[in-house]
């Protein structure tokens, strides 16, 4: 299984990213796909997912209602849009795959690489 994490970048506060998680190697439609975030001085956290199998989503709360997860199953890629952003989310964000069924904010069986996002105040 492979997960390439795309779209981190540098953006001000109150600002907008989308992430971008392309899968391989794997059922597309059988697995749930998650995002992860480390952010400096805090243990890993999961942010959101989706069961792709049917595009059902999950968010922690600090990403309700600001963040939207996304599945284009055709495209084997996940999207986490990301708006009004806060200083408080810049970290390291990780693409994550596993078989779950429900709520799947913990699923980490599988690891892409992290893409950076920074945000300043």
């Amino acid at each position: 299984v492979q997960l390439q994490a795309s779209g981190g970048g540098l953006v001000q506060a109150g600002g907008s990213l989308r992430l971008s998680c392309v899968a391989s190697g794997l059922s597309f439609g059988d697995y749930a796909i998650g995002w992860f975030r480390q952010v400096p001085g805090k243990e890993r956290q999961g942010v959101s997912c989706i069961q792709t199998s049917d595009r059902r989503p999950y968010y922690t709360y600090f990403a309700a209602g600001r963040f939207t997860i996304s599945s284009d199953n055709a495209k084997n890629t996940v999207y986490l849009q990301m708006n009004s952003l806060k200083p408080e989310d810049t970290g390291v964000y990780f693409c994550t795959a596993g078989l779950r069924l429900g709520n799947c904010l913990n699923v980490n069986d599988y690891w892409g690489q992290g893409t950076l996002v920074t945000v300043s105040s």
